[in-house]
């Protein structure tokens, strides 16, 4: 699998070359496609060529194109992610409600133990309240436990004033993190020929990734403790580059140590796995060592 997060910080030009993305700035580096996972184009001072562009996307990887203040502002997604895309969203659009419900069901209640693990670690007296929240979870999360459950998490990591609607740095680095894990789910979705807009329990008309922001929801306290073990006043390039090394940091899943980048192929796969067999038991969560 490939492994690369490449980012790029400052004006450049990105052409293809024989099998290679090749990086123009005052030298000129050479990186072979199939070690690339995910581009990151931070600067807007960068140009980048349309072969370059087209072979990226022919080996679905993601690229990441950054705005003015360098933060994620959208993602490229080929049309066709799979040879029988046409065939697995039939497949999607006619998947059972109920087989839906309960894959959620799994999602939000390995999320909240994930959250309740987190909290333990930085012993936080709170992870018991979560703990009692995750026996409490009904089908498709009927009781709303996933909310009550980020009231009490946020508020012990982060402190009692803290919400998730403020314009503060904290919020900017989960925010930018969140982004980077869901453009990783979203791409394993296209790549397994499936849609991003039809989820399980997302619906939004206006979000076009509501499978990925289903999806995603167990991986984000990979970002979480990363962001409670910054020191920072304003998110800055460091802080970011933080962010995105995320996925490369390592995770037991299926029984193998794999990098976060593997483990959500792995799991995405699993997911799918699950609905199309009706088997919630076929879905492969992750373990990480705090």
């Amino acid at each position: 699998m490939s492994w690369r997060i490449v980012v790029i910080t400052n004006r450049a030009k990105l052409d293809y070359k024989v099998g290679c993305m090749e990086i123009r700035t005052d030298k000129i580096t050479k990186i072979h496609l199939s070690e690339i996972s995910t581009l990151v184009i931070e600067s807007t001072a960068v140009s980048i060529t349309t072969s370059l562009i087209s072979e990226l996307v022919k080996k679905k990887i993601k690229i990441i194109f950054c705005d003015e203040k360098r933060n994620p502002l959208c993602e490229t997604q080929s049309y066709y992610g799979s040879h029988d895309t046409s065939a697995k969203v039939r497949e999607q659009v006619t998947w059972n409600d109920d087989v839906k419900g309960h894959v959620w069901t799994e999602i939000i209640t390995e999320k909240i133990r994930n959250q309740a693990r987190v909290l333990k670690h930085f012993n936080k007296s709170e992870f018991m309240q979560l703990e009692e929240y995750i026996n409490e979870v009904e089908f498709r999360d009927e009781t709303n436990r996933e909310g009550h459950a980020a009231k009490v998490y946020f508020n012990a990591m982060f402190g009692m004033g803290f919400s998730r609607s403020q314009d503060i740095p904290i919020n900017a680095a989960l925010n930018y993190g969140y982004t980077i894990i869901l453009s990783a789910v979203n791409r394993e979705i296209v790549k397994n020929g499936y849609i991003t807009q039809l989820g399980l329990f997302h619906d939004n008309m206006f979000n076009q990734f509501n499978l990925g922001s289903d999806l995603m929801e167990p991986f984000r306290t990979l970002i979480d403790v990363k962001v409670m073990g910054m020191n920072f006043i304003e998110l800055e390039h460091k802080g970011k580059m933080d962010l995105i090394s995320v996925l490369n940091d390592e995770v037991i899943i299926d029984g193998k140590r794999q990098y976060v980048n593997n483990a959500i192929a792995i799991y995405c796969r699993s997911v799918f796995d699950a609905i199309n067999e009706n088997d919630v038991s076929l879905i492969k969560f992750y373990k990480n060592e705090l």
